[in-house]
């Protein structure tokens, strides 16, 4: 895996591409001010939603689960360790909608945050993750 990055004005302004081509803006502004992308912890926190909502998506429909709907939400907080803002915990809420078992989606989402994800695997030395999945408009208690 190789990506390559190089500024794109004399600001905080980057372009990240990956060996496949792939295109993504990283911008560092003050809040209020127009970015050109996302910064570098927002593109954390997605990579750990995006990772989660593809092993979701995969168990789910290895065990022929309908799904018609998947969205997510993350919240990340950050703590000042040392002049550096590591995440202290993240928050991720799954919605799913469809013909699924309450325990199946639980149980993928377990699956995913616990033992598959290799992004939240990556910063599990340094936060928490939590979690809770909707299925259908409804929490799904533990």
């Amino acid at each position: 895996m190789k990506i390559t990055l190089e500024r794109k004005d004399n600001d905080f302004h980057f372009e990240t591409k990956n060996d496949r081509g792939h295109v993504v803006y990283i911008d560092h502004k003050a809040k209020g001010e127009k970015a050109e992308g996302p910064s570098p912890m927002e593109l954390l926190l997605m990579g750990v939603v995006g990772c989660s909502a593809i092993d979701v998506v995969s168990i789910l429909k290895k065990q022929r689960q309908e799904i018609t709907s998947y969205k997510a939400e993350v919240v990340g907080d950050r703590v000042e360790v040392d002049g550096a803002k590591p995440f202290k915990d993240i928050h991720v809420t799954i919605s799913l909608e469809g013909q699924i078992t309450p325990e199946k989606a639980y149980r993928a989402a377990q699956l995913s945050f616990e033992k598959y994800c290799s992004v939240s695997k990556t910063i599990e030395p340094t936060a928490t993750i939590h979690y809770n999945v909707n299925l259908n408009g409804q929490t799904i208690e533990k």
